[in-house]
């Protein structure tokens, strides 16, 4: 079962919200402690937390070192900025700076966390008459579970998703099947599923089932921003459902996947927004699946990562026939707390521009009917969360603001030199999760 010990797992792997920089994340979220050896100074910085976490009331240690690596002095300043949503973030003054020729020194900011929350420190460093600045940046961590974001839900709320819900149930889902044809010995039958969602919107998907007989677990596997779904290549002796969301992989029969501008489709009003449509495409495939004689229905189990993070936590809050929720670095969460850590994307700008009626406080109100943390106390089922602390994309701040409102037991973990992508050791041992929840196969 959930190993309540691991929590903070140390793993050096590879405004309004960006989701373009959902595209790219795991590139931006590799390599955050590399030092740039092709510029002078070269710069690094470390931060003297065990795991990257520490206590309420410790004090914490950021080392920037500088490496000249001229043989001429360095003279120029070095300046520090904080970013966090637990507390006013002081204004730090810089400070001049000499290292001599192929020399190295080291600058220490502290820092006592006095609060719950995550704090990004950057260090930056520049010659003195040179505009560029070497930046690096660490982000710390201090009593996740105890970080608060106020609920951001309007009166109609519930009566929302209770219609939303009831209308997917009148849309006929038109079950189809095709199958593909693999070498002998592949193990597990492949298909295609072709069903309709909400607005009678065509949605596919690929469905993996082992040759054994049933009933077997199922695993409902949703896509990150634009990501395009694919089978898996061992089914681990569970039924695998690998969902394309309208608008992703080959779900493009009725909502076309480019421009991929998916966050603004829909925003003016809440009842038109795309993610009232992605949201219940995942409970129909749900339905999909609890439709058939081989599935366990207490034994079904849904896992996504970025915005397939946020698609699990919203699926596990409309559908209780989930019984595990596998969110990794999950998007869709405490949309004021993002907008003020991630600055805004031209989309979103060029959108809001381009009618008077639109202005931030309205996309705000209308994106509060989607925020998984407005949806996370209804959530009844086991649920496991894993976020790389240094994630600029979902910032961990913001994930923890859906996590702490869920009241089903639930357990993280978190990769103190991850970014926007944790790596195959996590894909391993979140399928050994999965395997130990819902036991050995039952024949």
């Amino acid at each position: 079962m959930l190993d309540s010990a691991i929590r903070r797992v140390r793993l050096t792997a590879p405004r309004l919200a960006i989701p373009a920089v959902l595209l790219m994340g795991l590139a931006h979220g590799m390599g955050l402690m590399a030092t740039d050896v092709t510029v002078r100074p070269r710069l690094s910085l470390s931060a003297d937390a065990p795991d990257g976490m520490c206590e309420l009331g410790q004090t914490v240690t950021f080392t920037a070192q500088v490496v000249n690596t001229s043989g001429d002095a360095l003279h120029g300043k070095l300046r520090w900025e904080l970013e966090t949503l637990a507390f006013d973030a002081p204004v730090v003054e810089p400070v001049p700076i000499e290292v001599e020729g192929r020399g190295t020194a080291s600058y220490d900011y502290k820092l006592e966390m006095k609060v719950p929350g995550f704090v990004r420190v950057s260090c930056f460093v520049s010659e003195d008459g040179e505009e560029r600045e070497v930046k690096r940046q660490r982000r710390i961590g201090c009593e996740p579970t105890a970080i608060r974001s106020a609920l951001t839900r309007e009166p109609d709320f519930g009566e929302f998703w209770e219609e939303s819900l009831k209308e997917l149930g009148k849309v006929q889902p038109e079950y189809e099947l095709k199958e593909i044809q693999r070498e002998r010995g592949a193990g597990a039958r492949r298909y295609e599923l072709i069903m309709r969602s909400h607005g009678g919107v065509r949605v596919r998907g690929w469905l993996d089932v082992p040759p054994s007989e049933g009933p077997h677990a199922a695993l409902l596997r949703v896509p990150g921003y634009s990501q395009n779904m694919r089978p898996v290549n061992n089914t681990r002796g569970m039924i695998v459902l690998s969902l394309n969301v309208r608008g992703h992989g080959n779900s493009v029969d009725d909502v076309p996947g480019q421009p991929a501008d998916f966050w603004i489709r829909g925003l003016d009003l809440k009842e038109t927004y795309y993610y009232r449509g992605a949201y219940l495409d995942c409970v129909r495939a749900v339905d999909y699946l609890t439709s058939r004689e081989d599935v366990d229905p207490d034994r079904i189990a849904i896992w996504g990562g970025s915005q397939g993070g946020g698609l699990a936590f919203a699926t596990a809050a409309l559908d209780p026939r989930i019984d595990l929720c596998i969110a990794d670095i999950p998007w869709l969460c405490d949309w004021i707390g993002y907008s003020r850590l991630v600055p805004k994307d031209d989309a979103m700008t060029n959108w809001i521009a381009a009618k008077e009626i639109r202005t931030e406080s309205s996309v705000l109100q209308t994106l509060s009917y989607f925020d998984t943390m407005n949806l996370a106390d209804r959530i009844r089922c086991t649920t496991i969360m894993a976020v790389g602390l240094q994630d600029s994309i979902c910032p961990p701040s913001t994930s923890f603001a859906t996590f702490n409102r869920i009241t089903a037991p639930h357990d993280y973990r978190i990769y103190e030199d991850s970014g926007h992508g944790l790596g195959g050791d996590h894909y391993m041992w979140v399928v050994g999760e999965v395997q130990e929840i819902f036991g050995s196969e039952k024949h």
